[in-house]
């Protein structure tokens, strides 16, 4: 019997038969246009519908993103088929070892997704731990822990999370905009592929590997004769082969490395190699203490940085370098802190223990600026945040290190929620030049000039960032639907936003304006119901909170028009009617 590892995706429309017995044609209708939009978003995201079930859709995706991304976009298109809202469907995700028979897959992992499905509330996406497990740190969405659910023909338990809204701006998640094409390669550019650890590594040397190849990518990017490919444009390869890394990113070289620490003892292992036939240019076998290892990535970024950019003054590197913790077990307690804000807009405990971890850093190294800037970061998601006392905290550790792009870029942002529009650019600016080749840095400078009345600035900067980043986050990428919202090039702006892989509340409530500017109010109408689709609450509230354009005017003028294509004022509640 053959067999395959799959994402189960069951959808299911919802309370057909009582609608069949008022009005039978326009129910059918109605339900054959829900379905084709479910299987219209199967297609789309790369997944086979392997058997249908009356009302139910039955697919298979080899992806978890992929499906989890296909329902949330099925849903918001149901939204806009004519008699129908995003409650009349609902989705069971599940990943499981399945059986194959012909087109038809079968098995306990195919009745887990149909009873995560039947037990799921109108309008849910419910999903199974093991689909949650593998999409959380690449997640469009928040989830909510709905708690252990017993289902019918299942005889353990299944802990159960429900899809919530998207996510809006976030520092670490990844959510790809496209898939790798062959670039361009450039001249003097390198590309730090993360380092590897062993199948035992326990959570220490993970820790360790991802701070490694954060500080590596973030120290060549501060030199300026370098074109360094960013951080989350490496990860999102799934290959480690230097040619074809090469190709996907356009660099001419790539270092590779793997971690392994046992006990009080770190083993390096890390080279140079070009791209072009996969050579060996440079390589080095490094085992040190503990607490020495960041004395190593600054040996490290010098010999790197020599053999691709040439003769480059040590000074120059001396001046580039950041400012390193005192004391060790400061950077381990930054680096779970870090890894808990990188999870900050899947779900919100990651707020609390990301702060925790950042206070013990902070405790332990009283000199170290880094977690002093994550700590206002992961604060800012809370509801208690204060700005003033922010900027008094992010300015205490500007003083600790003056030269850290991402406490600049903070503060930046800081002072523009303030209306200080002055001093923001000083930071803003000031960021750009300690960090030429940070493109997720770059991506957000490029959203203060849109707000300070300069987008055509704003589309420099994204495109200088998408140049250095195939791979960059929607998150940035939808700084441009704004950039191109102020130009009014309203039908750039629309094509730009529909080709992002998903829409965000952002996206949508720009494109809504666009389209009530242009005099299309019912395509406005249909955009705002797949708007609060996304987020029931949603309102005009918001996008007084996001959108922070110093001239008050156009904010205004965007709320306007998106009320008139029917976004309430104020979050309202929504009535779910369940399922009959």
């Amino acid at each position: 019997m053959q067999r395959k590892l799959a994402t189960i995706m069951v959808a299911d429309v919802v309370g057909s038969t009582p609608a069949m017995e008022t009005d039978e044609e326009t129910a059918l209708t109605r339900v054959a246009s829900c379905l084709q939009a479910v299987e219209d978003m199967v297609a789309r995201y790369e997944g086979r519908v392997f058997n249908t079930a009356g009302d139910a859709v039955l697919a298979e995706f080899s992806s978890p993103v992929n499906a989890l991304r296909a329902s949330m976009e099925a849903r918001n298109a149901i939204a806009t088929v004519p008699g129908a809202t995003a409650f009349d469907i609902r989705f069971g995700l599940h990943l499981a070892d399945v059986a194959v028979f012909g087109n038809d897959l079968r098995g306990d992992g195919v009745n887990v997704a149909a009873r995560l499905q039947a037990t799921a509330e109108a309008g849910a996406i419910d999903v199974s731990r093991a689909v949650y497990d593998h999409v959380r740190r690449i997640a469009p969405c928040k989830f909510e822990e709905i708690g252990e659910r017993k289902l019918k023909g299942i005889s353990e338990p299944m802990l159960v999370y429900r899809v919530g809204q998207t996510t809006d701006r976030h520092r670490y998640l990844t959510a790809p905009t496209r898939n790798a094409t062959l670039a361009v390669s450039k001249p003097n550019s390198v590309a730090v592929i993360p380092f590897s650890t062993s199948s035992a590594a326990d959570q220490d040397q993970l820790f360790l590997a991802e701070g490694l190849t954060d500080d590596l990518t973030l120290e060549l990017g501060r030199l300026k004769s370098l074109f360094v490919s960013s951080r989350s444009a490496s990860t999102a390869l799934a290959t480690r082969d230097p040619v074809e890394v090469g190709k996907a990113l356009g660099v001419h070289y790539v270092v590779i490395g793997s971690v392994r620490k046992l006990g009080p003892v770190v083993r390096l292992n890390i080279a140079l190699v070009e791209t072009e036939y996969g050579h060996v240019v440079w390589s080095d076998r490094v085992q040190r203490p503990f607490d020495e290892i960041l004395d190593v990535i600054d040996e490290i970024t010098a010999r790197v940085a020599a053999t691709v950019a040439g003769r480059i003054e040590q000074a120059e590197i001396v001046a580039a370098r950041l400012k390193r913790p005192e004391n060790m077990s400061a950077y381990e307690y930054y680096l779970i802190g870090l890894d808990h804000h990188r999870l900050i807009g899947v779900a919100d405990h990651h707020i609390d223990e990301a702060m925790r971890w950042f206070e013990k850093s902070m405790e332990a190294d009283a000199t170290f600026a880094r977690p002093v800037t994550m700590h206002v970061c992961a604060w800012s998601s809370l509801p208690s945040f204060d700005r003033n006392i922010g900027e008094l905290r992010v300015a205490q550790a500007l003083e600790l290190d003056p030269t850290d792009p991402e406490s600049h870029r903070v503060m930046g942002a800081l002072k523009m929620m303030g209306g200080d529009f002055v001093t923001s650019r000083h930071h803003h600016e000031r960021a750009l030049d300690l960090a030429p080749n940070e493109a997720y840095i770059i991506g957000r400078c490029a959203a203060f000039y849109t707000f300070a009345g300069n987008p055509s600035r704003a589309l420099d900067l994204l495109d200088r960032a998408e140049a250095l980043d195939p791979f960059l986050p929607v998150w940035i990428t939808e700084e441009r639907v704004a950039a191109l919202y102020a130009l009014e090039r309203h039908k750039d702006m629309c094509a730009v936003a529909g080709a992002l892989p998903f829409q965000t509340r952002r996206t949508l409530i720009y494109q809504m304006a666009a389209q009530v500017a242009a005099g299309d109010i019912e395509r406005a109408r249909r955009l705002a119901r797949q708007a609060l689709a996304l987020d029931p609450s949603l309102s005009a509230d918001y996008i007084g909170t996001q959108e922070l354009f110093e001239d008050k005017a156009i904010i205004a003028e965007l709320i306007e028009r998106a009320c008139e294509a029917g976004l309430p004022r104020a979050a309202v509640e929504v009535e779910v009617q369940e399922a009959s």
